[in-house]
């Protein structure tokens, strides 16, 4: 009897997959373990195994479409033997006719009816094309004076212009951008450059105007509209509030340094990002109370640092989970930290990677941006938002001197986080990173 392979349930919170592409084909031999297809899920894109071996009998969901979970994907059995197609099965999309249907047949010939002359209609005039007025003979042209002395040097005719300044004057860019493109000249005799030209494209600031790309419609992917959904909730559901503290970075950024030039030769790189997830593990040891979680009517605390880190992909984002991260090095942390993190872009990130998070770092420092307030990841009660190091001028013993800072703002559910406890949570965190050695024992 044929063996009927359903949706299978690929992460906490799926509720239907999508047939990205199958990898075998109806008649192909597989056995188990063997891959079948790829399946996107609400947050990673996943592969779909074989639990059997066999010959793949009948594919009932074809590729594109979404399944439900528990509804039947394909049916695995002895070669040549039948298999009906279930009811729940995803419909085949239906294929355009690959040629018009043929005409049908011509009716018999009747008498015609009477014709009934009616009243001549006058067609309607064409309309008119519309052109540009052109520019009057005696009409006075605005010209600043040095628009009108860079015309002379560069023989501009700035009367076939149409100028960029106030009230439509003629200013030097415009007879810049004349100078450059001599063909975007009105005709002579009057008239204003057309739209079409590339003088009316571009303006005198040298930015060019028109779409910033096509418009386009696309379809909400499971991830994206997942995480849509999520957000929502937490910034509707979640209380949420805000703190930051500044952190002198350089002892950090002294320490990193001296331990990668150390252990180049070993293939060892640490990144800023790998400390912070250290520290904040360890920060979670000091101050366990952020490390809860709302459950309605109770917390729950947790006692091991989970911790989660945001990475951008295609569709969106994902956040793999480092288990345990009070009790590794921080040379472990960077090394899962580079898998998780590869295999998260690749879309491999098995559910089990990325479920079960209980703190999330976000770091935008990497791209620039100094400071910002994340969103509450739900179920977790806080997520770190980690800005760039900024180069400024600090006091330090009394005197002013060139310092590194680095921005950390912590977002607290309310329900669980007050403000003095996130307020300790950060001040242990600040601690860590600026005296990093203590992070290596």
């Amino acid at each position: 009897m044929a063996q009927i392979i359903d949706m299978p349930k690929l992460s906490d919170t799926m509720t239907v997959g999508t047939l990205v592409k199958w990898l075998k084909k109806e008649g192909d031999a597989v056995k188990t373990g063997d891959i079948l297809a790829e399946v996107e899920t609400d947050k990673a894109t996943m592969e779909l195994e074989s639990f059997f071996d066999g010959t793949l009998l009948k594919i009932f969901s074809p590729a594109g479409s979404q399944v439900p979970i528990g509804a039947p994907l394909c049916a695995v059995g002895k070669p040549g033997e039948t298999v009906e197609v279930p009811k729940t099965a995803a419909p085949a999309p239906v294929a355009a006719p690959a040629s018009p249907a043929p005409a049908a047949p011509a009716p018999a010939p009747v008498a015609p009816a009477p014709k009934i002359e009616a009243a001549p209609v006058p067609a309607p005039e064409p309309p008119k094309p519309k052109t540009e007025a052109p520019r009057i003979p005696n009409e006075r042209i605005r010209i600043s004076p040095l628009a009108r002395k860079f015309a002379r040097e560069k023989g501009i005719d700035y009367t076939r212009l149409q100028g960029s300044g106030r009230g439509g004057r003629i200013v030097r860019a415009d007879i810049v951008a004349a100078a450059a493109n001599p063909s975007a000249l009105a005709p002579a005799g009057g008239g204003v450059p057309s739209s079409k030209s590339q003088v009316a494209n571009i303006p005198a600031s040298g930015f060019r105007t028109g779409p910033i790309q096509e418009e386009r419609a696309v379809a909400v992917g499971n991830m994206r509209g997942t995480i849509a959904r999520r957000l929502l909730e937490s910034k509707t559901q979640i209380p949420h509030f805000y703190l930051d503290i500044e952190v002198d970075a350089e002892p950090l950024l002294v320490l990193r340094q001296q331990l990668n030039t150390g252990l180049e030769q070993e293939g060892v790189k640490l990144s800023v990002n790998d400390f912070i997830l250290k520290a904040s593990a360890e920060a979670l040891r000091r101050v366990p109370s952020v490390n809860a979680s709302w459950e309605g009517t109770q917390v729950r605390y947790f006692g091991a640092a989970h911790v989660s880190f945001a990475v951008a992909i295609e569709d969106g984002l994902i956040t793999p989970v480092i288990r345990d991260a009070h009790a590794k090095s921080v040379f472990q942390i960077s090394t899962e930290a580079k898998s998780l993190g590869k295999r998260a872009k690749d879309k491999k990130l098995a559910p089990a990677e990325f479920t079960g998070g209980t703190f999330c770092v976000s770091n935008l420092g990497m791209m620039g941006i100094t400071k910002f307030n994340p969103i509450v990841n739900p179920p977790n009660s806080a997520i770190l938002g980690v800005g760039t190091t900024v180069t400024k001028p600090i006091v330090k013993n009394g005197q002013i001197v060139i310092g590194q800072t680095m921005t950390l703002s912590l977002s607290c559910d309310h329900r669980v986080v007050d403000g003095a406890l996130g307020a300790q949570y950060l001040a242990a965190l600040k601690q860590l990173l600026e005296a990093p050695a203590l992070l290596l024992v």
